[in-house]
């Protein structure tokens, strides 16, 4: 993994994505974003996670570096808020109950066995055939699942039978997440 983020990239990060999500609320354009080289500007996978009142509000995002950490911050902000088919669109009157947390992911690393699963250390993508689901690390801890209860959960949102990874045909894939959040 790429060194972790320092303390200030992630404020910037917050920053960036909650001033991006109210811009765009407000029908102000959007800010402008010009970080140092680092890891800011390096391709990383990035979810971003809204939730009102402790509920989830939306969550998406991207698996694998397709673009700079702070653009992928800044475009899945806008996903979760406005493209989560699970949710109706953030309002604008959600603004100041919303609260962003930002998952910025290392590469994906395909396991051997499930064993090499560690819950509340990696999340987990399960593929087999078309289908494929993903849960990041905080969800099992957030639930207080065991691996096999995890790994379950990841099947289903893959749209196949809890149980799926036990099948020779199914790929497990970990990654880490540095997360960190607004204060609350």
């Amino acid at each position: 993994m790429e060194r972790p983020l320092a303390e200030e990239e992630k404020q910037f990060l917050l920053r960036l994505a909650r001033q991006t999500l109210e811009a765009q609320l407000e029908g102000e354009p959007l800010p402008s974003a010009t970080p140092s080289p680092g890891p800011l500007t390096e391709a990383r996978g990035a979810f971003v996670t809204l939730t009102r009142s402790g509920e989830l509000r939306g969550c998406i995002g991207h698996v694998v570096g397709v673009a700079p950490l702070w653009r992928s911050v800044r475009e899945n902000v806008l996903n979760a808020a406005l493209r989560d088919p699970r949710f109706p669109p953030v309002e604008a009157s959600e603004l100041p109950s919303l609260h962003i947390e930002i998952s910025a992911l290392t590469p994906l690393r395909e396991v051997a066995t499930p064993d090499e699963v560690i819950v509340g250390r990696h999340g987990v993508m399960i593929e087999n055939g078309p289908f494929r689901g993903l849960l990041l690390p905080q969800v099992a801890t957030e639930y207080g699942w065991d691996r096999a209860t995890f790994l379950d959960h990841t099947c289903r949102k893959a749209g196949l039978q809890a149980g799926c990874w036990r099948r020779p045909d199914t790929r497990i894939h970990v990654f880490s997440a540095e997360i960190f959040s607004e204060q609350q």
